[in-house]
């Protein structure tokens, strides 16, 4: 019993699935290599399955449901589901193969989460962009890319902001270090530009938007940018993304996400509020 060999960018539906499939065996009183052994499922094929890197195949589900005494018709049919469910992607899946696997794997989960506390120190929030922003961001940090790649970076970006703008929109709290403001990213034009959308967006109020001035000095995130992001089902817990030139990190446990979130509290009460905030953007493009 195997899975397929391509890559499966983790959902939240997979990961709630991978954390189902866990404690379920725990429940039963067996170890992974215990439950590898007596299912002849692969032991790396089970901890895929069980880190949300990958979506068991139907049989092999059963075969685990089986294992641990999960009999009630109700509940398989439900975990089966789940697996269903588990890849779909919604418009992702048309770049899925063309972007990096870290990046892929942050828009599934922002898609499906039900606000977002981004902190910022060297860009303006990716929501929040415009589109000739994002292109000097990725041609200046992407500078070998090829211009269909860059393109697929910045449509990626665009589909991204439509969470902010549906109907029900994603709950976006952005903070940002007031030099993100000065640094100007694709020119005078283009940063202005940026600087009358980021005061347009701080207006919807399921936007809230702050700036942490200098004046501040040192505070807690000046370790680098974070997001913490949580869901609309109570079943799939908060989760932390942290991303820097090593690569992207994932952090589930419960003291991680307090810390993050005790982090964010304490920027947001050190950084301006939403009137201030908008107020020192105006200022910078002389906007009353």
């Amino acid at each position: 019993m195997d899975l397929s060999t391509r890559r499966q960018p983790p959902t939240v539906r997979l990961r709630r699935l991978a954390s189902e499939l866990r404690s379920l065996r725990q429940t039963a009183g067996l170890t992974r290599e215990d439950a590898a052994g007596q299912t002849n499922i692969n032991s790396a094929t089970l901890y895929r399955i069980e880190t949300a890197k990958a979506r068991p195949q139907r049989r092999t589900l059963l075969t685990l449901l089986d294992k641990y005494g999960v009999t009630d018709p109700a509940r398989r049919a439900a975990l089966v589901e789940l697996s269903k469910q588990a890849t779909q992607l919604g418009w992702l899946q048309a770049y899925e193969s063309e972007l990096p696997e870290e990046y892929t794997t942050y828009i599934s989960f922002e898609s499906e989460a039900r606000s977002v506390r981004n902190y910022e120190s060297l860009f303006v929030p990716g929501l929040l962009q415009t589109e000739g922003y994002t292109r000097a961001v990725v041609t200046a940090s992407l500078p070998y890319a090829r211009n269909e790649e860059v393109q697929q970076r910045v449509e990626t970006r665009a589909q991204r902001q439509a969470s902010i703008t549906k109907d029900d929109p994603l709950k976006l709290w952005a903070i940002v270090d007031e030099a993100v403001l000065h640094r100007e990213v694709g020119g005078a034009e283009v940063m202005a530009e940026q600087l009358r959308h980021l005061l347009d967006m701080a207006r919807q109020p399921h936007i809230t938007f702050q700036v942490l001035p200098y004046k501040v000095g040192a505070h807690p995130g000046m370790h680098g940018a974070f997001a913490v992001m949580d869901f609309p089902d109570t079943a799939d817990p908060e989760l932390v993304y942290i991303e820097n030139m090593a690569g992207a990190l994932y952090l589930e446990k419960e003291a991680d996400v307090r810390r993050h979130t005790e982090m964010f509290d304490q920027l947001r009460a050190a950084a301006l509020n939403v009137a201030d905030s908008r107020k020192l953007v105006a200022g910078l493009i002389d906007i009353d």
